[in-house]
């Protein structure tokens, strides 16, 4: 005959809870599963620059410097990286950060009516550029960029959307070059004048700040 151990009266109260506790275990895995990592691919000038300016931001990840939007294999900084943009791709937990919120932030940290590049760096791959990986972003891309468009109505924003292609991370010395080289990091911005343009670009400006 099968063998049945008694089990004790605390055991027996115990058991609905532990259950009721490993469903709920189980249920918030489920939910933090569903915590997407995305990623976004932004292109505002000197890649130094945009990487610092985004991995500041809570719900950021990761930002990887490098280059994209061309059909150049491979590309390098010290090489050939021709018909590319200096890039940043923003790795970001979609429940803490969404897309539109990182767009905001790119616009505001750029100088959109720029089309020969982004302060001191000029040429095509110092240009601006959003990177859309689906309908949905480029819906909030062009929406945003028209929203842009409105608060200078004498200028036009020069910025383009495009669609994302492969990303080419640059060369490992520039990866967290503000972080790396701080002295030489800082010198470069302000005397690039990337921090005065935009404050003069934005600062009367209450677009995206809520």
């Amino acid at each position: 005959m099968p063998h049945h151990t008694a089990q004790s009266p605390l055991l027996k109260k115990l058991t609905p809870l532990l259950a009721i506790a490993g469903f709920t275990v189980t249920m918030m895995q489920g939910i933090a599963a569903q915590a997407e990592e995305r990623t976004a691919s932004f292109a505002g000038g000197c890649f130094w620059c945009v990487e610092s300016d985004f991995a500041k931001l809570d719900g950021v990840l990761d930002v990887v410097s490098g280059f994209t939007g061309g059909t150049l294999q491979n590309p390098t900084y010290r090489g050939n990286h021709e018909g590319h943009y200096e890039a940043a791709q923003v790795t970001y937990d979609s429940e803490q950060i969404n897309y539109e919120e990182l767009l905001v932030h790119f616009w505001r940290t750029v100088d959109p009516l720029d089309a020969g590049g982004q302060f001191c760096d000029r040429g095509f791959s110092y240009k601006t550029a959003v990177f859309v990986g689906n309908d949905e972003e480029r819906q909030a891309a062009e929406r945003t960029r028209a929203e842009v468009d409105a608060l200078f109505p004498k200028d036009s924003v020069a910025t383009v959307i495009l669609p994302a292609g492969r990303f080419w991370p640059v060369e490992e010395y520039h990866q967290d070059y503000a972080e790396k080289n701080p002295l030489r990091y800082k010198y470069y911005r302000s005397s690039c004048g990337r921090d005065k343009r935009v404050n003069a670009l934005w600062g009367d400006k209450d677009w995206g700040l809520n």
